[in-house]
């Protein structure tokens, strides 16, 4: 610790479910939807009708969640592999700080 860094005031000081909060908004505020082209991987569909999947290229990759009233309108089986272009907001999943897409189609 640094003895010339003042101690911070409790107004000053993040839980991190408030960091979560303040980082998400910021997110969201800041990126409209967005086209996102790359590999479907991990794709896993639950009872719920959701489709949750990674969407990756070469150097990296991105957590996608597509919710039931979207993944019924779609005119293909997604599987793993293939390349998809699609239409997303950018989020963050608050309980866990990762960021992720939220498919619009």
């Amino acid at each position: 610790m640094n003895a010339s860094v003042p101690p911070p005031t409790a107004r000053d000081v993040l839980s991190p479910s408030s960091l979560n909060r303040l980082v998400r908004g910021l997110l969201e505020d800041a990126m409209a939807l967005l086209w996102v082209e790359g590999e479907l991987s991990n794709l896993a569909r639950p009872a719920s009708g959701h489709v949750y999947f990674t969407l990756k290229d070469a150097q990296a990759q991105v957590r996608c969640a597509m919710f039931r009233p979207r993944s019924q309108t779609l005119r293909f089986v997604p599987g793993d592999g293939q390349r998809v272009l699609l239409r997303a907001r950018v989020t963050l999943y608050e309980p866990r700080g990762d960021y992720q897409l939220i498919v619009e189609h």
